[in-house]
């Protein structure tokens, strides 16, 4: 069975329910038993048309959910509205979905984390990464939102910040590699950016452009990761970046800066450099100051340390960097990287060993225990 098919098609499936009157609860866990129901049938029978038989599946599970529920007894007559097999439509109801998801009953968090697990097809694990909280409390998130929305008519959409936080983490978890939905995410952008007028649209889809423009550098042939400063150049695409820049440099004029704006300015200056040395990172460390104002984020807070390591010096970037919380994410990380810097290759070697214990994927962690290994090399020589 084509797993990425499946993958695609699953918002759309979702989208038809709804629209025919499945509450959005009843419709999610009927769609979840059509795709068990594919996996099982799918293999030796495959469907001429996927989408049809999905549809087809899921409803017939919803009315069978729908039978069984005394509540609901009367939607038994819609029996007869069931879809006949064969060809579905081709509306693409994806960006629909997320703003019908970000409910105004619920609270932003809550809707981002409900529209990224039955929408954006990410584990509670990958949302919890994400959001930097435990897993149970993502778990708790979704399940409360799933109570709050159960029997409402989504008639009243979502605001646009929620959808914008929605993308932008569905791209964060595909360009990690885990999961490919950054390009799904860049296409659902360009819709919202086509649709609203609005800056902070357009400096997300800029954003995701100049970072997808990297993509194809951003991993050695045997799929270990590069980082940025020893990336091949000449693989980055050029003319993602030059419509990223055009995208930003447009949002930028409005004089209404959000915080997709201000990350995209960073990544537009990394792709304007023609080498590693010639980054301005003094213009980076601003940016970030803007970003932290805008945020006042500890992601935000890290990032800029290492930014602050590479304009002032890496003593000046360890001492950014204290006033951030060492139980952070990639902190150990970020701190191995500035003691190195700063020539302390025992301090360095031992938290890049720390940090590859913390790593959130198989690929960062290869890579940081192959850094703590070369320090320890170095030091042994």
């Amino acid at each position: 069975m084509n797993e990425a098919l499946i993958r695609s098609l699953t918002p759309s499936v979702l989208g038809i329910l709804v629209r025919r009157g499945a509450d959005f609860a009843a419709a999610e866990d009927a769609v979840q038993d059509a795709l068990v129901e594919a996996v099982r049938v799918w293999p030796a029978d495959p469907p001429r048309d996927a989408k049809g038989w999905l549809v087809t599946a899921a409803w017939r599970k919803f009315l069978d959910a729908t039978r069984s529920d005394v509540a609901r007894r009367r939607r038994e007559d819609r029996v007869d509205e069931e879809p006949a097999p064969g060809p579905a439509p081709a509306l693409d109801d994806t960006l629909q979905l997320y703003f019908l998801c970000a409910h105004p009953s619920l609270t932003s968090s809550s809707a981002v984390a409900l529209t990224l697990r039955a929408v954006g097809g990410l584990t509670t694990r990958q949302i919890a990464q994400a959001y930097l909280v435990p897993e149970a409390t993502v778990a708790q998130r979704i399940s409360r939102a799933k109570r709050t929305v159960s029997g409402v008519r989504f008639e009243q959409s979502g605001d646009v910040a929620t959808v914008l936080r929605v993308l932008y983490l569905v791209f964060n978890e595909g360009y990690s590699g885990d999961v490919d939905l950054a390009a799904e995410a860049i296409r659902l952008t360009r819709q919202l950016a086509a649709a609203i007028d609005h800056p902070e649209v357009a400096g997300l889809l800029a954003l995701m452009l100049l970072h997808y423009a990297r993509r194809a550098s951003r991993t050695a042939p045997d799929g270990s990761l590069v980082p940025l400063a020893e990336q091949d150049r000449g693989r980055w695409d050029t003319a993602s970046i030059a419509e990223g820049v055009e995208i930003l440099q447009a949002a930028l004029a409005r004089d209404r800066l959000g915080e997709f704006q201000a990350q995209a300015a960073i990544a537009a200056l990394h792709a304007d450099a023609p080498t590693a040395e010639e980054t301005d990172w003094v213009q980076i460390v601003e940016w970030y100051d803007e970003l932290a104002l805008l945020t006042d984020s500890p992601v935000v807070r890290l990032n800029r340390a290492v930014a602050v390591g590479e304009a002032d010096g890496p003593r000046a970037g360890l001492k950014a960097l204290a006033a951030v919380d060492d139980a952070l994410p990639r902190h150990a990380a970020v701190a191995a990287y500035l003691h190195e810097r700063d020539g302390d290759l025992a301090t360095a070697a031992q938290l890049y060993a720390e940090a590859a214990h913390k790593a959130p994927n198989l690929a960062e962690r290869d890579h940081l225990t192959r850094q703590a290994a070369r320090l320890h090399a170095r030091r042994n020589r």
